[in-house]
């Protein structure tokens, strides 16, 4: 089966196995072993079955968004299985015009994890660059967690109602730990689709299938969220949920092809 990964991250070899362990500790979650780097990345994934990754950046301080956008336009040109996203901070300068940054690079979207970089998803300082991207290239959100405010499904609504043709990914099933709020929200907004990355483990048996069904097929994509997670694990807990051949096909490479506009 051809499958494209919706949800990676890779840093800098010298910062990699740090900031990876930065992340686990965020969610008090995550495996032992996998360290960050673009390397592992590829080798894990294409022991997977792994075709081609999207790789998305989060820059959690405003002064070094454009050094991190750098980095993964760097590693996309080195590696044909990347594609590339840039990030965005709601404190920076100019905002917009790195928006237009990323898309004249050619980066294919832009990724954004309002809980750790303490913004959200509706911010209004946000707008201008929701404005220049929306019907272009698409934005990917960490959403839903109960700790915190700023990623709620709910904020995700109100993008689609102030930039219709903005074209959104909520991540984790459309709500980390709060899938029906996260449904209530979102089910009806053909703008928006889901990954179901940093779920399925955390699911009861039959959750995971319920939820695809409930969305459709052509609104899931498949996202593993390495270094949190490790590809050789993550691609059989899919392949053993009790799908069709089609539902399959759809979420594995389908739904991302479109949405991204690959050819």
């Amino acid at each position: 089966m051809y499958i494209i990964d919706l949800h990676t991250h890779i840093y800098p070899e010298n910062i990699a196995k740090k900031a990876t362990e930065s992340v686990k500790d965020f969610y008090h979650l995550g495996i032992d072993g996998m360290d960050g780097t673009a390397s592992m990345l590829l080798k894990r994934g294409k022991a997977a079955g792994i075709s081609k990754f999207v790789i998305l950046p989060v820059s959690i301080k405003p002064d070094r968004v454009q050094q991190i956008n750098n980095f993964i336009l760097q590693q996309s040109a080195i590696h044909d299985e990347f594609i590339g996203f840039g990030t965005l901070h709601a404190a920076m300068d100019y905002v917009a015009d790195e928006a237009e940054w990323i898309m004249a690079e050619g980066l294919h979207g832009i990724k954004m994890h309002p809980d750790s970089q303490r913004f959200n998803i509706d911010d209004p300082r946000l707008f201008p660059a929701y404005e220049a991207i929306q019907g272009k290239i698409p934005v990917l959100l960490h959403t839903g967690d109960t700790r915190y405010p700023f990623s709620h499904p709910s904020r995700v609504r109100t993008l689609t109602k102030l930039f219709p043709k903005l074209e959104i990914v909520a991540a984790h099933f459309g709500g980390y730990s709060m899938y029906e709020e996260a449904y209530e929200q979102l089910h009806d907004l053909d703008n928006v689709i889901m990954d179901i990355s940093s779920s399925m483990m955390l699911m009861p048996e039959g959750v995971a299938e319920k939820y695809i069904r409930a969305y459709g097929a052509e609104r899931m994509a498949y996202g593993t969220d390495y270094p949190m997670w490790d590809p050789e694990m993550e691609v059989p807990r899919f392949l053993n949920l009790k799908l069709t051949d089609d539902e399959f096909e759809q979420i594995a490479h389908k739904t991302t092809e479109r949405f991204l506009k690959l050819k």
